[in-house]
């Protein structure tokens, strides 16, 4: 699936709610579904600055694609980290870094998050898209 086949699916789950508790709980079943993170990739290096709560991201360089995977302490933000797994994991540097994540303001999740989440949102993305350029200049070389 292309990041924006992933984005559209992701808006038309959300789109099954009006409420934005209904919302919060898809967030929190989406971080619940997420597989834990190996306790050796918790380290102070994949740690996100920025970020209110904790969070962790690995990301791993196989056979072309950029494969994410992450954590968080607090059950919302593992929600938000599990949506960014999700639409950018297993696709190319490029693919990552030209993707417009369009999906964020559609859903409202911008708009309800608050200020300090909404900052390691953009932290989480910033960093995985530092990835993807990282992984694009040691493949390209």
């Amino acid at each position: 699936m292309t990041i924006n086949e992933i984005q559209d699916e992701i808006i038309a789950e959300f789109s099954d709610f009006d409420d934005w508790m209904d919302r919060y709980q898809l967030l929190i079943d989406m971080g619940s579904e997420q597989p834990p993170l190996e306790e050796k990739y918790k380290t102070e290096q994949n740690l996100i600055d920025g970020c209110q709560s904790r969070v962790w991201l690995q990301a791993d360089f196989i056979d072309g694609m950029v494969h994410f995977s992450a954590e968080s302490d607090a059950l919302i933000v593992k929600g938000i980290v599990a949506l960014l797994v999700r639409v950018l994991s297993g696709h190319t540097p490029q693919e990552i870094l030209d993707a417009d994540l369009y999906f964020i303001d559609q859903i409202g999740l911008r708009e309800h998050l608050s200020p300090t989440r909404s900052n390691g949102l953009g932290a989480m993305l910033k960093q995985m898209k530092m990835y993807a350029l990282a992984f694009k200049s040691i493949h390209n070389s």
